[in-house]
């Protein structure tokens, strides 16, 4: 049994999976990143300032804090700031992706194409030009 699963495990597909994950879980934590630190500071400062991720709608009467963090111990809100800045992180992650997606696409293409066939011989020239010559004739 454990020579069956070192087989499984040693197959190629499970290790470029393998691969795969820790490379998406790497290039996720890049874009979240770029999210949190690039691209909302900036929304921040054309906005005025605004911070989307403490916008939140108090469920309770008894929450009276004016960050998230507060508001979330003295009761239910609706943390739809937080839920907004997801949304757009996943879609700048969604986006990235679609890109380089569709490079990899584009470079693969240039290497499946065809390669122009190699020019005749001499032999095969001087063989075409005898074949000509007698239709000739």
């Amino acid at each position: 049994m454990l020579k069956e699963f070192r087989e499984f495990a040693m197959k190629g597909n499970v290790v470029d999976l393998a691969v795969a994950v820790i490379i998406g879980a790497a290039f996720g934590a890049i874009v979240s990143s770029m999210v949190a630190d690039v691209i909302m500071p900036i929304i921040g400062a054309v906005t005025g300032g605004l911070d989307f991720s403490n916008y939140f709608t108090s469920l309770s009467k008894n929450v009276t804090a004016n960050n998230l963090a507060d508001a979330k111990k003295q009761g239910a809100v609706l943390a739809w700031g937080n839920f907004l800045t997801l949304t757009l992180n996943f879609l700048i992650v969604a986006f990235v992706l679609f890109i380089v997606v569709r490079l990899m696409n584009s470079l693969k293409k240039k290497d499946d194409a065809p390669a122009a066939p190699p020019p005749p011989s001499r032999e095969v020239e001087l063989l075409t030009e005898i074949r000509d010559l007698l239709k000739k004739s």
